[in-house]
């Protein structure tokens, strides 16, 4: 219920909203309480019909009630879950059999001759209400509340568990996706910091600039990339980071070309999915830093789709056996593993590997990462 002040007035208006369903159907109690409402009404009105007295047909079912309630219950709660769900069905049916012909005894035979008969309908008692036949007629009229209700219970245990699934294997997928990340990063560190390492040797210039760099990665990797999605911006601006790191570590002896094409605005990512490929090309391709060495990258951004094509030489034979083992290695693996976690189905990789090159082509769909 909302209260509001009309201005003209200064009064009170009192606005009634409806109620909130979905709280309502959390509400076991409730529930429970509209079930044996509609049971009662429905089964009423079914009998009431039948004897053309609606309201003896009502108090039938009002007596009645308590009995078929405690059956219920014991089914759900304590048959159902000790035998039933263990497999123990014979166990199950026996046990239901036997405290379904309890209570159908108790409101016969005691319910109906002292209670119901006397008190709704003492004109139409008959002795063959007490007899075999009506017992074993009275077990199958008792037998549709207990079915209604082993099937809504069922189901319900159904859902619980399909639900307890899906977050395992949720839970599962983070988990192997963390995994394949921290395989990257010790992967990539090690190489930058080899990079770094050779820098102060030389007692180079470069040196502050790479740890620079080397910072702003690693403020990328450490606050970033724990994301699920991130900018585009951001994941080819640490692409570029780690492109002018190599730059710096190889200076002339290597021809680096990275270009960029298309409207990156709005588009997400996951993270830390293409610098793979970008690795493989320096550390397997141009490791050996011989003449004439080069890497191509060049990344396009299409309506939303990108497109990455990265390329480099096979300097030597100790490169070209290099990037057949990322190829046929856990490098590879790895990277595959993550689109199919992440972009399956949206997603197409594609190898070449020449007797003088080496190149990869990635296209995702970015469409689902939109901002």
């Amino acid at each position: 219920m909302e209260v509001k002040l009309a201005p003209e007035r200064g009064v009170e208006i009192k606005a009634w909203s409806l109620p909130d369903v979905r709280s309502m159907a959390r509400n076991r109690t409730l529930l429970h309480v509209v079930f044996w409402l509609v049971y009662l009404a429905f089964f009423s009105l079914l009998y009431g019909s039948y004897i053309d007295d609606y309201y003896n047909a009502f108090m039938v079912e009002l007596a009645e009630l308590p009995f078929k309630m405690g059956l219920v219950y014991f089914n759900m709660y304590y048959l159902m879950p000790k035998y039933l769900l263990t497999k123990k069905y014979l166990e199950f049916v026996v046990y239901l059999l036997l405290l379904m012909m309890v209570i159908t005894a108790l409101m016969q035979y005691v319910l109906l001759p002292f209670l119901i008969h006397p008190m709704f309908c003492p004109t139409t008692c008959k002795e063959d209400n007490l007899t075999l036949f009506r017992f074993v007629k009275n077990i199958v009229n008792i037998n549709y509340v207990v079915m209604i209700t082993a099937v809504i219970y069922l189901l319900k245990n159904w859902y619980r568990h399909q639900q307890a699934a899906q977050s395992l294997t949720q839970d599962k997928l983070e988990a192997e996706l963390k995994f394949l990340k921290a395989q990257i990063h010790p992967h990539f560190l090690f190489n930058t910091l080899n990079s770094l390492y050779s820098l102060t040797l030389k007692k180079s210039e470069k040196a502050p600039e790479v740890v620079l760099k080397l910072s702003e990665l690693m403020d990328y990797m450490l606050y970033d990339a724990a994301a699920a999605t991130v900018p585009l911006e951001k994941e080819l601006n640490y692409m570029r980071n780690y492109i002018e790191l190599e730059r710096v570590r190889y200076a002339d002896r290597v021809d680096i070309t990275f270009t960029e094409a298309g409207s990156i605005a709005g588009k997400r990512i996951a993270p830390m999915i293409l610098l793979p490929f970008i690795e493989n090309a320096f550390k397997h391709g141009v490791s050996t830093e011989t003449e004439n060495a080069w890497v191509r990258i060049d990344v396009k951004v299409q309506a939303d789709e990108l497109i990455l094509l990265v390329e480099n030489c096979k300097c030597g034979e100790q490169a070209s056996r290099s990037n057949r083992d990322f190829a046929s290695g856990i490098g590879l693996k790895n990277v595959r593993r993550r689109l199919e976690l992440l972009y399956e189905n949206r997603y197409n990789l594609e190898i070449e590997d020449e007797a003088e090159s080496y190149a990869v082509c990635l296209q995702l769909d970015l469409s689902e990462e939109e901002v």
